[in-house]
């Protein structure tokens, strides 16, 4: 589809990319979001616990949105139940996926989550599809990591389930290698460090579940996120390298093959995101893919005056009309 103009114009402060990053990641609070904790055993036998709140004053409700968190996030982040009131306020009832040891626990296994994991959503889907036939609208909204994993399962050459009718992706790093080399620049220290001390501590107790498996003087010696994926991320998951993997897990690469409407919304000022994270190509050529990028919004940001913010009402709207 032809590349879809953004009418996102917020305060002035907010016009600063870094200043909409930190006070939506910091300092944004929501309320009014009931959640209720399920716990799925995975076919590894593994877990992920999913985070439901449901439609406010409506029954036989028959629409669900699906979100997932970023990077070190979980289903408690502001931006998660930002999504989910507007949609409950909506008619939707809302499940948000923790990926594996997002939870507040650790998983059970030395794998955890990354950004291609595309496996697990396919299996969330499977369960919920399976065990909640009265959803039969059913719409898929991802921020960052979470994104990324959600364009590449939307891509890939296995079948989704019909009940899924819209996607919506947000500050997706979709070219992972790009937003790496992005990451490492000075404008980002602060973030960094931040995910990689997070990592850290995620290590930490890999090594105390897998002592044989992943040493503690290796985990203080890995001081970025590249030498983070080439220690753990590639190995627990199968991959040749840190590069290895951000090659084929990259969902740049599947956004040609999206067969139902999907919107992605980068904002051009995301710190995060590399020249190589705007798909201009793909939406011009996919009919089914469509690409906002606003001027202003930051990572995960998109502030608005009515604390509803920018990405929510959008993401509202192209489910609406889908």
């Amino acid at each position: 589809m032809p590349i879809l103009k953004s009418h996102y114009n917020p305060p002035l402060i907010f016009k600063s990319g870094h200043f909409s990053t930190i006070h939506s990641g910091l300092y944004r609070s929501v309320t009014g979001v009931y959640q209720k904790r399920k716990r799925i055993t995975l076919n590894d036998q593994d877990f992920i616990d999913l985070d439901w709140s449901y439609a406010a004053y409506q029954k036989n409700v028959s629409k669900l949105i699906v979100i997932l968190h970023g990077l070190e996030g979980n289903a408690q982040r502001s931006y998660i139940k930002g999504t989910a009131k507007i949609f409950n306020r909506n008619g939707y009832d809302a499940v948000a996926m923790n990926l594996r040891s997002c939870s507040g626990e650790p998983n059970k296994l030395f794998r955890s989550y990354n950004a291609g994991a595309s496996e697990d959503l396919r299996e969330v889907m499977e369960y919920i599809v399976t065990n909640y036939p009265q959803y039969n609208h059913i719409v898929l909204k991802g921020f960052s990591l979470g994104g990324n994993m959600l364009l590449k399962y939307l891509g890939e050459p296995i079948p989704i389930p019909e009940e899924i009718k819209a996607a919506i992706a947000i500050s997706v790093p979709c070219q992972l290698e790009g937003s790496l080399q992005q990451m490492r620049r000075l404008e980002n220290y602060l973030y960094n460090r931040m995910f990689i001390k997070h990592l850290h501590e995620k290590l930490k107790d890999k090594h105390k579940a897998f002592p044989s498996l992943i040493k503690l003087e290796d985990i203080k010696k890995a001081n970025s996120m590249l030498h983070i994926d080439n220690l753990y991320t590639s190995v627990a998951h199968g991959f040749e390298d840190a590069f290895d993997y951000y090659k084929k897990c990259s969902s740049r690469q599947f956004i040609p093959y999206i067969k139902i409407p999907t919107l992605l919304i980068n904002a051009k000022n995301d710190s995060f995101l590399s020249e190589c994270c705007f798909p201009i190509e793909e939406a011009e050529k996919n009919e089914n893919f469509y690409l906002e990028m606003p001027k202003y919004g930051g990572h995960v940001g998109f502030y608005d005056i009515d604390d509803v913010y920018y990405n929510e009402k959008r993401a509202f709207d192209f489910a609406t009309l889908a």
